[in-house]
């Protein structure tokens, strides 16, 4: 079964989540503040949390850092900011998605359902280490090197780059990366790509400004080439 971490402070959006979710199979464990929010999830191993950002007693984006230093669980913020420098922060912080209140149930649920897709895809014994000439890619264990030195990525980077590195050569289109890294809501925010390909750029390029290995094709889409 399924677990879902839903922490909120509206006792409201608690309870038509919870049914909502618990009809539909889902175990589902509730906190009202960040710290409650930290201690739940270290004890129940969420397989994916729902995140309000404006908790009584600390920052939503304080929760996600704290979940961030241990856990990979998928995390969609649900909040009623809808500012855009929000949801950077909260991308950058290492959400998955963002959905915004008031919401529709069939909408959330079916983001729900590609966050735990996403959370749920182990590690695959098979998949390949791929090399490049500046930096290394190992999918199996979700890890890149550069030099020899481990790279820190953000989910929300990793998500990125996995996506490309999977089919390397291969032209990935804009919609299609920000559907499956960011979730279908996501499909026009093609600033997006270019903010986080940047930072790919930045962290794994010999010369992030001539990049030989992430690529842009214009108006199209994004190629990872050897």
């Amino acid at each position: 079964m399924t677990r879902v971490l839903l922490i909120d402070d509206e006792p409201q959006i608690l309870r038509t989540l919870r049914i909502n979710l618990s009809a539909r199979g889902y175990h589902v464990v509730l906190a009202e503040t960040g710290r409650a929010a930290l201690a739940t999830a270290y004890e129940h191993r969420p397989d994916v949390v729902v995140l309000d950002l404006g908790l009584p007693d600390m920052s939503g984006v304080e929760v996600l850092a704290g979940l961030r230093a241990w856990s990979t669980a998928p995390v969609i913020v649900l909040s009623a900011r809808t500012d855009a420098s929000d949801k950077v922060e909260a991308l950058d912080a290492g959400a998955d998605d963002y959905v915004t209140k008031p919401f529709g149930m069939d909408e959330f649920l079916a983001r729900l359902r590609a966050a735990v897709r996403r959370g749920i895809t182990a590690a695959d014994p098979e998949a390949p280490i791929v090399e490049s000439a500046s930096f290394t890619v190992d999918l199996a264990a979700k890890k890149v090197t550069r030099n020899n030195i481990e790279v820190h990525l953000t989910p929300t980077e990793w998500g990125m780059l996995e996506m490309l590195v999977r089919n390397r050569g291969k032209l990935v289109g804009r919609e299609e990366l920000l559907r499956e890294v960011w979730g279908p809501a996501y499909a026009k925010e093609t600033h997006y790509l270019r903010v986080y390909l940047a930072q790919l750029r930045r962290k794994l390029e010999d010369d992030p400004s001539h990049p030989k290995h992430l690529l842009t094709e214009a108006g199209m889409g994004y190629r990872f080439q050897k």
